[in-house]
This record gives structure tokens, sequence and C-alpha cells, in this order.
């Protein structure tokens, strides 16, 4: 630890720590553009500067010089820094002045405006006029993709961009060229940007020369009610800031939770708001004679209770879909119970995922966080940068600080970092379990081993066999006391609240798959199932917010809420507890979905006994009291393996196809059909 002694006060920090984080941990503000916590430390703007007693007599940039480069006092005492005397605030002043020389102050139409750094600062730290009255220079504007904006004579040159898309994107695309005045930032050949993670760069844009193209001009950030939320776009579970304005959802912003997405998300969390727009179902629908028309609630209902009453049990069944929350999929479990029916299942892709084998079997174990203390991961059957990108990015962030190493066994994948393609199939999982293959050793050498399993592992007769290879591999890997290696990467944001609340098959039940064949029932319910398609025969009943396909399926259409219009709890892929938040109302005379079921259970003469969401809660919190536990992780427990079920010599495939449209909201959404096309353009030229 180093004392100083910051504007009279004395702090003892870390030796490594810089000035600026020392006179932050003292209390004291530092106006800064180029400097991130996050990033390498640049030194561009000179904004922070401050006075360092007995140092060079001008003032020190403080986020490029450390505390131990500091010089006691003539007699030991611990250096002094000033951040509020004449010198630094003409230092300032002088720095901002120059700032502001060419930037066009455009502020009435930049979408930045009401929440820009440099507005702040000018405001804090500037003088109210300018000494300069040459020509503002002028910078063409550069296309970088669908999703950042570009309005390049804003531009301080802080860097930010480049350096986030070269050190924690992992995809190197935007640079500098040129020199003093004539520098810019730019793609190179002006194509668009691949990274999943580049939406980043608006937020990290102190100024307005990198904005949201889609939202451009949408509203101002004063218009908008702001409210906390979770993602659901994957099963990580980022943490987020729905912004909206009436019923309208306006953006999606990142919120720092250090445990789960740091301060990322993902592209398609960002920008996927306009697909809550489109395609909505806002009005139940009937079919008849083949073709579907609007219908009130009383009909539909009678339709349903018709159906159901003619139906045996065993010959009914509901499949719970990929975004639902904890809420409706414990409705539906309690409504099929008191039915009678056993043929319940939230596993749309086939996966081996039990509860009966413990709850370990199912989760990331070693927790998001525990990436950045591995010091060896495995990746079976998955690519997390497609995945959870953000999680990919941890992996990447851990990588970079070298001692990593990483191996895939399954299909090749640029991940952004090193790593080790062992196979494509099996075998070279075999032959890893077996100690034949070298990264076998490089496992059991390490102390805090991860095995990372995705979801397209599991989703396959044998996946069951693959979770056992990869848990015994986590197992006999590793040193350190209570580490848990086994991680299972889940694609889908309501998987691992389904599993706890048990929505897998009863005695003789049948799971998604066997449901979804053609005669297999006679009656099924569907709440918010699109990624199955379910076979002639049967009656479906389709609880959703958009017109995918669950609902071109359906005879019965029950229009829901979507993530942003309901509150919920989510479960996150390592069982971390969150809450999602309304922050707007679901269009029309759709319904949040726990009520349409409370409503349809007393038309089915299976009254829930529930008539309001605490209640509802209550109930669920009776049967898994762990969901009452916010923001925290249950103890998983061992996982227990039948051992059964063999490996077998099919090559591993990915759980996501494209990224950009995995799921109805994002299949919905014009900005991510957009990105689609692009990405597979830039395959079909890169095949070519």
């Amino acid at each position: 630890m180093t004392k100083l002694i910051v504007d009279g006060a004395e702090v003892e920090v870390p030796a490594e720590y810089t000035i600026l984080q020392a006179c932050e941990a003292a209390g004291a503000e530092i106006p800064r553009f180029c400097y991130h916590e996050r990033l390498s430390i640049a030194g561009n703007c000179r904004m922070c500067l401050v006075e360092v007693k007995g140092g060079p007599p001008k003032p020190v940039a403080s986020c490029a010089m450390g505390v131990k480069d500091l010089r006691p006092g003539p007699n030991g005492e611990p250096p002094v820094v000033f951040t509020r005397s004449p010198m630094v605030k003409k230092a300032r002043e002088g720095v901002m002045e120059f700032l502001l020389i060419n930037h066009p102050l455009d502020c009435p139409i930049c979408d930045q405006g009401g929440e820009c750094d440099l507005q702040d600062q000018a405001m804090a730290y500037g003088v109210s006029g300018s000494r300069f009255h040459e020509n503002k220079r002028a910078v063409e504007d550069k296309y970088i993709g669908p999703l950042v904006k570009t309005i390049m004579t804003r531009c301080i040159h802080c860097t930010r961009c480049v350096r986030f898309v070269a050190e924690v994107a992992g995809s190197p695309e935007i640079g500098a060229i040129g020199r003093g005045e004539d520098m810019e930032i730019t793609t190179y050949l002006e194509h668009a940007m691949t990274s999943e993670l580049q939406g980043n760069v608006i937020d990290l844009c102190p100024v307005g020369a990198l904005t949201s193209r889609p939202y451009a001009f949408q509203a101002r950030s004063w218009e908008l009610s702001k409210t906390e939320s979770i993602d659901v776009m994957d099963a990580l579970g980022s943490a987020i800031r729905v912004d909206a304005r009436g019923r309208e959802v306006m953006r999606i912003l990142p919120r720092i939770n250090e445990d789960v997405n740091e301060e990322w998300i993902s592209d398609k969390t960002r920008f996927v708001w306009d697909g809550l727009r489109t395609q909505r179902l806002d009005r139940p629908y009937l079919r008849e004679n083949g073709r579907l028309r609007p219908a009130n609630w009383p009909e539909v209902f009678s339709a349903i209770a018709e159906k159901a009453k003619a139906a045996d049990p065993k010959r009914m069944g509901a499949i719970a879909g990929d975004l639902a929350t904890a809420e409706e999929m414990f409705a539906l479990k309690d409504l099929m119970g008191r039915l009678g029916v056993t043929n319940i299942d939230a596993r749309q892709d086939g996966s081996a995922l039990d509860p009966r084998h413990g709850r370990g079997s199912y989760l990331f174990n070693a927790g998001i966080s525990g990436i950045d203390e591995a010091d060896a991961i495995l990746l079976v059957g998955t690519n997390p940068r497609h995945e959870a990108p953000v999680l990919n990015a941890r992996i990447r962030k851990r990588w970079r600080l070298g001692g990593l190493k990483v191996a895939l066994v399954g299909e090749r994948a640029d991940l952004t970092y090193g790593a080790e393609h062992v196979g494509a199939g099996t075998d070279s999982l075999t032959e890893l379990v077996e100690g034949k293959h070298s990264f076998a050793k490089v496992l059991s050498g390490a102390s805090r081993p991860l095995v990372i399993v995705g979801a397209g592992a599991l989703a396959r007769a044998d996946g069951l066999a693959v979770l056992a290879a990869a848990a015994k591999l986590a197992k006999s890997s590793g040193e350190a006391a209570g580490w848990n290696g086994l991680c299972v990467l889940h694609s889908a944001a309501s998987r691992v609240a389904a599993l706890d609340l048990g929505l897998t098959p009863g005695e003789g039940g049948l799971t998604a798959p066997e449901m979804a064949a053609s005669g297999a029932l006679d009656l099924v319910f569907l709440l918010g199932a699109d990624e199955i398609d379910v076979g002639a025969g049967a009656f479906a009943v389709y609880v959703g917010s958009h017109g995918d396909r669950g609902a071109h399926r359906a005879d019965v259409i029950l229009p829901g809420a979507a993530y942003t219009e309901k509150s919920g709890i989510y479960v996150n892929t390592e069982g971390r507890v969150q809450m999602a938040n309304r922050a707007a109302f679901p269009p029309g005379e759709a319904r949040e979905d726990w009520a349409i079921l409370r409503a349809l259970s007393e038309r089915l003469g299976a009254k829930l006994p529930y008539d309001s969401l605490a209640q509802l809660r209550a109930a669920m919190f009776a049967a898994a009291p762990h969901l009452a536990a916010i923001d925290q992780i249950a103890e998983a427990g061992e996982p227990t393996f039948d051992q059964s079920v063999r490996l077998s010599s099919e090559p591993f495939r990915n759980a996501i196809a494209d990224f950009y449209l995995s799921n109805p909201i994002a299949r919905a959404s014009a900005v991510m059909a957009e990105m689609s096309a692009l990405r597979r353009g830039a395959h079909a030229e890169a095949a070519e």
C-alpha cells in the first residue's frame, strides 16, 4: 500500500493504482474522456490533469502516472496531489478549449444530447467562450454497419472505440489513420463491423461521434421512463435498463453487474427492441375452416374447454418456451397437475438435462465470475461467441491476462481468442476422458479448470453420456478446494427455472419432441414455444406475444406479454435468481401469461388458487424456496448420472445457427434481419 495526500486528505491505496484512481479513492472528482476502467490506458485527452507537489512545473495526466512513481517529500512525507489548484483549473480550461476548437457544437440535433460527457464537462470545467475563430475541420462520416451511426466531425480522438474492439470484443476492425488534425477513426476499408458486441462503442463514446443508428432521432433521454430489468436473449441474464416512452420501448442499455455482464451487452440484447413492436399478437384468434379469425376471450376459452373436456389427460400436454418467466411456468405446471396431465416439458430442443440428476447437473457451477480464476477451459459442443457473447468476452479477458489454455471439441469457430481444436465429435471427448490427448494433461495439471458444455451437445440422443463424460473430466481435474468445474451453458433464458420447478415429464409422460410428433396428442398447450414444430392431429393452444412458428401452427391464440411488459423471475445459467420488471404494457387485448392461465383454469374446472402475482409468487416460493432469494445462487450439490447411455459417433452441432434470429422477438426485428443477411453475405463472400 502507498500513502499520498490528495487535496489535504491522506489516503492509502495499492501501489499499482494510478493517480486518477487514488484521487477517486480520496473522494476527488477527476474529469476524463479517454480513460476507462476496463480498457488500456491511452492518455489521449489530457482532461485528467492534476498538480503534483515537488513534481514537474506543469500538470500531469493522472490516468497515465502511477502512485508508485511519485516522489515523497524532502523529509519522507507522503506525495501531495492537488486536483483543484489554479494550475489545474487553468489547464483543464485550456484542454476543453482545444477539444471544442473543431467540435461542431451541434447539440440540438445530436442523439447524445442530455447524456453527453462533453456537454457535462464543458459546463463543469470549461469557459464561456473561445479565442479561436478559424474554420472548423470537417470529417466525412464512415459506414461501419447498420447498428452504429457515425458523425466523425464530433470525434475527439479518445480511441475508446478502438481499444474496445481490439481488447474486449476481439475483433480489431476500427483504427486511426492520419496524424494530428488529419487523424480519423475508421474501419480502413469502410466495411460493416462484424462483432456481436459492437453496440457497446455507443455507450463508450463520450461525445456524439458514435450513436445508435436504429434509435437515431427517435427520442430524447429526458422523455423516457427508465426501468431496471434482465435480458432474456440468452441465458446469461445480463443486467439491462429498458427505456420506454408511453407504451413503446425505445431502447435497451446495459447496467453494471460485475458478477454477470460487467457493463457490456450483446447487439441482440441492445437492438432487438424494434421486434417488440412488430408481428405482435394483440387479440385472441380462433381457427375456423383452416383460417385464423379474430375472436373474444369467452369464445376462445369455450373452444379450449370443449376440447379439454373431450380429451383424455394422457392425450393432453404442455410445452413451455425459451422466454417464459418462472411464474407462468409454475402456473402452467400447476394447471396441468390439476387436470391430471403428465406430459409437460420445457426442453423444446430435446435436451437430456433433468432435475433428478441434481441441480449441479444443469448449472454453470463455477459461476460466470469464476472464469476470471480459471487456468484451463474445455469447450464441448458450444460456440459461446454466438450463444453468450458477453461470457465469451469474459473468457477473452481472462485469456489476455495469460496463463489460460483453451480447447474446443465441436464445430470449428473463431472465438476471438486462441483455442486448440481437439476434434469435432465424441471420439475426441473420449480421448480426453481416457487421457490420450495432450490437452488432458493440461486439464489434470490445472488447479481451476472449466469444462463448459453447450446446449447443442446436450440436445442429442447421447446428451446424458456427453454430460457424464464432461462431469468426469471436470471432477478428475482441479486441485482447488470447493471448485466445481462442470459448467452447462444454456441458450434459453427460461431453462434453469423450468428445471428448478420440475417442468419435465411425469411418470409415463412424453418429452417435448415426443409430444410434437404427429398424432401423439389431442390437445397441446404451447407457452411461447416457437422453437418446435408440432405435428398434425393435435389441437394447439398458443399463449405468446409474437406471430411466430407457434402462432402459425395454433388453433387458438391467446395473446401474451413480451419480457419487457411483465414482471417476472428468471434464473440464469449459473443459477442466479433475477427479477425482470415491467417497463411497458402489452398491446391491445394481450395480457400477462400467468393471468391468461389463471382465467383459463376457471373455465377448465381446475381453478388455480391465486388471484394476484403476489399470491402466485407465494405459492411458487413455497414449492421452490430458493427462487425467493433474488440475485443469489443456491447451493447446487453434486450431480449423479445414469451411466447406461453410451456416446454416439455423431459430430457435435452448436445450438444456435444464426445468432441474430434465435427467438421470436429477434425474428420480428428488422434490424436483426438486416444483420443476419449481412453476416450470410459475408460468409458467402468468404466461401467464394
